[in-house]
């Protein structure tokens, strides 16, 4: 089973950038796409993006194209989220996990991977307007 483990969260100003890292260890994630979620306060978790394993195609939900970019490196076993432009609404706990996007009408969606269930504790994000 992979380990996650999240960091780069931080309390910035509306309109900020925050680069996330999750750096993962017990197997190599190469092979897996990974997404990126996160849970607001009273919320349920979303899906916020995807990458491909092979192609390195990205996804993202409406809330965050084109503020958002997720990258990988595999050779370090590690892929981030960086986040310009922020809004208040931004604000959450970030997590990292094997994902799958999938497409409703002309709109991305990401879910973890079937069977993922070890979340790891996040990252906290604040966006202060």
């Amino acid at each position: 089973q992979v380990q996650l483990a999240e960091s780069g969260g931080g309390v910035v100003q509306a309109g900020g950038s925050l680069r996330l890292s999750c750096a993962a260890s017990g197997r190599t994630i190469s092979t897996s796409g990974m997404g990126w979620f996160r849970q607001a306060p009273g919320k349920d978790r979303e899906g916020v993006s995807a990458i491909g394993a092979r192609t390195g195609s990205t996804y993202y939900a409406d809330s965050v194209k084109g503020r958002f970019t997720i990258s990988r490196d595999n050779a370090k076993n590690t892929f981030y989220l960086q986040m310009n432009s922020l809004k208040a609404e931004d604000t959450g706990v970030y997590y990292c996990a094997p994902a799958r996007p999938y497409r409703i009408r002309s709109s991305w969606h990401v879910s973890a991977a079937d069977g993922f269930g070890s979340w790891g504790p996040g990252t906290q994000v604040t966006v202060s307007s």
